[in-house]
């Protein structure tokens, strides 16, 4: 299989010297989580712990677009109903496949947190994201994960909120990813950390909204086929020269490897 190069924080360390690395932490990597990091939709899987491993039509119905959170507050009501405890849910998301070539990506960035500050954005759920993470190895990578509050109340039941209130008409009414993205950034900027380049790996409607705040020198990775890669390819044909980022879209996550090797050896 192919794999990553991995010595480019020494060779960086070893041409510049022990200030390089440090200097050099100026890109920012921006991941979603459910069908990016992992190869699922993990609001889907926790639905293997239900009896039958199915849902009754009268919870599945309550379903309306935009208001995909809400839905999810009825799944794990009924869950709990059910006795469908913490060991259970945890055992499922535990056990949600990465996506292809994700194993390889993360092992590559492991070794140069020198180089990215990573954070991740989810409609999901902490618990269920952190769950992932520490299975895979991979959670100590990630500066900051935001994504919907959850936990466990006094009945043993998974409960889960909104994660803001905002006005932005392209997303889902728990969760702007703009927002979140750009409040992030001025923030980091106060602390004095401005970033070289934007780096944003996702798949859904809701990446695409925060893709639209970067520049041209920063780069979008699509997964290709999917909702966010779909309305790309709209802006650019509808559009010409609207969409500022540079776009890459990526099958298996070692493209988006590649092409982080790539940068980082120009920069060395």
């Amino acid at each position: 299989m192919k794999r990553c190069f991995e010595g480019i924080g020494l060779r960086c360390f070893l041409k510049d010297g022990p200030m390089a690395a440090t200097q050099s932490q100026k890109y920012l990597l921006v991941f979603d989580f459910d069908e990016t990091i992992v190869n699922e939709n993990s609001d889907d899987s926790v639905i293997q712990a239900a009896p039958e491993k199915k849902l009754p039509d009268s919870i599945r119905q309550t379903f309306q677009e935009g208001f995909y959170n809400e839905y999810m507050q009825q799944v794990l009501k009924y869950l709990g109903d059910q006795g469908v405890k913490m060991a259970d849910f945890k055992a499922v998301y535990e056990k949600i496949p990465l996506s292809p070539g994700m194993q390889e990506l993360l092992q590559f960035l492991s070794k140069q947190q020198n180089h990215f500050e990573i954070i991740l954005i989810s409609d999901a759920n902490m618990f269920g994201i952190e769950c992932s993470l520490k299975a895979a190895g991979a959670y100590s990578l990630f500066r900051k994960i935001f994504s919907n509050p959850s936990s466990f109340d006094k009945r043993g039941y998974f409960t889960l909120g909104p994660y803001h209130s905002h006005n932005c008409p392209r997303c889902p009414s728990n969760m702007c990813k703009q927002k979140i993205l750009t409040e992030y950034l001025e923030e980091r900027a106060q602390e004095g950390t401005k970033f070289e380049r934007i780096f944003y790996v996702g798949d859904g409607a809701n990446d695409f909204c925060p893709s639209m705040a970067m520049k041209s020198s920063d780069v979008a990775f699509p997964r290709k086929g999917y909702p966010m890669h779909q309305l790309i390819q709209e802006m650019e044909k509808n559009q010409p020269g609207a969409y500022q980022a540079t776009v890459v879209p990526w099958d298996s996550a070692i493209e988006v490897c590649s092409y982080l090797q790539e940068i980082l050896k120009k920069k060395c």
